[in-house]
């Protein structure tokens, strides 16, 4: 029997819920914890597209026997006494989001946050809303670029976990937010803070996660959005085309990815006589090992080791007010229509007793 039915009440409150989700993290700075979920993740047909079986042997044959270890060592440089910065960045955004959003809605309208590989689970905020008497859920990816590596993979995961439950919520989904005004203009605001403490530099780098180039040629929008999202900020800071550059980052394995390549772009760069470089990395909501370990700390190196003199990384928006308030006008934007009264569970109760019901 599913659970669902189990616990159903006829005077549980109704209401509308928030599913905010990110990418994930493992557990502990660790080996096993890191080879666990990097199993996971890399596991996903979204984010990987090879026929299992050969995949299967790659994965656990070789990956998962050598990449553990040295992302471990990554993730130790990041972590502090609180935990992986992206899981407590990101709670820190689910809680700030609840006050927001009870603020602009006039009623507390619960969040749950969960991450796509690891904990907290989809399954568990899930399971978190249901308890909660959400019978509308919007699913708020915090990938501003809409990907099938990304974005997609949290609707195959939300999807199939509501496969085991009898009593469906309403559901919507917020696909992207990367041209949204709101959006851009939280970046520029970030972007504009950092100049104001530490003045220009000749160039500012907007560094995207990558993917492998085929999946683009295949149809996925990403890099397109990235473009646009590049586009849009650099008008709003008014820079010209000589002041800024877009690059992608974190390629994995032999095949070709989305190029520029970061790396390779900062090393060209300071070879060319660039002295001093901003870099900001718009498709990441929070500060994770790609901005922390990967841009402020290694590509920080290849820069300065290459020639280049001052370099320096704009954070996340992560739980600023901006973003915040951002999120939250998504939120508004895609539940219209969900502001209907709703009954009192002491009504549903009563008249659910007239017809039969258990007290």
């Amino acid at each position: 029997m599913h659970a669902d039915l189990q616990t159903f009440r006829h005077d549980q409150p109704t209401r509308m819920g928030v599913l905010m989700v990110n990418l994930g993290t493992p557990d502990a700075p660790d080996r096993a914890s890191v080879r666990r979920y990097l199993k996971e993740f890399l596991w996903d047909p979204r984010v990987v597209e090879v026929p299992r079986p050969a995949w299967w042997f790659v994965l656990n044959g070789v990956i998962l026997n050598t990449r553990p270890g040295r992302s471990a060592k990554a993730y130790q440089k990041i972590w502090t006494e609180q935990g992986s910065p992206l899981l407590t960045i990101s709670m820190q955004q689910r809680d700030a989001l609840v006050q927001e959003l009870a603020r602009r809605f006039g009623c507390d309208v619960p969040v749950a946050l969960g991450m796509r590989y690891g904990n907290p689970s989809i399954a568990s905020a899930l399971d978190e809303l249901r308890g909660a008497g959400a019978r509308r859920i919007l699913v708020l990816p915090l990938y501003p670029q809409y990907s099938a590596t990304t974005t997609a993979s949290i609707f195959d995961a939300v999807t199939a976990e509501l496969r085991r439950w009898r009593w469906l919520p309403e559901l919507r989904f917020v696909n992207h937010y990367h041209d949204e005004p709101a959006y851009i203009g939280a970046l520029a605001t970030s972007v504009r803070r950092h100049l104001d403490e530490y003045g220009d530099a000749e160039k500012l780098l907007l560094s995207f996660h990558g993917i492998p180039e085929e999946y683009f040629h295949k149809g996925d929008p990403y890099y397109c959005e990235c473009q646009k999202t590049g586009r849009l900020l650099a008008e709003q800071l008014g820079l010209d085309d000589e002041r800024w550059l877009l690059s992608f980052q974190s390629r994995l394995g032999p095949k070709q990815w989305l190029q520029p390549y970061t790396d390779k772009t900062l090393e060209g760069l300071a070879q060319s006589g660039v002295k001093s470089l901003q870099v900001l990395c718009p498709g990441f909501s929070v500060d994770c090992l790609e901005t922390l370990e990967e841009i402020a700390m290694e590509d920080r190196d290849i820069f300065l080791e290459a020639g280049g003199e001052r370099f320096e990384y704009i954070p996340c928006l992560n739980a600023s007010a901006e973003h915040i308030d951002m999120l939250a006008g998504l939120v508004d934007q895609h539940t219209q229509g969900w502001g209907a009264p709703m009954d009192e569970p002491s009504d549903v109760l009563r008249r659910a007793a007239a017809l039969g019901a258990a007290q």
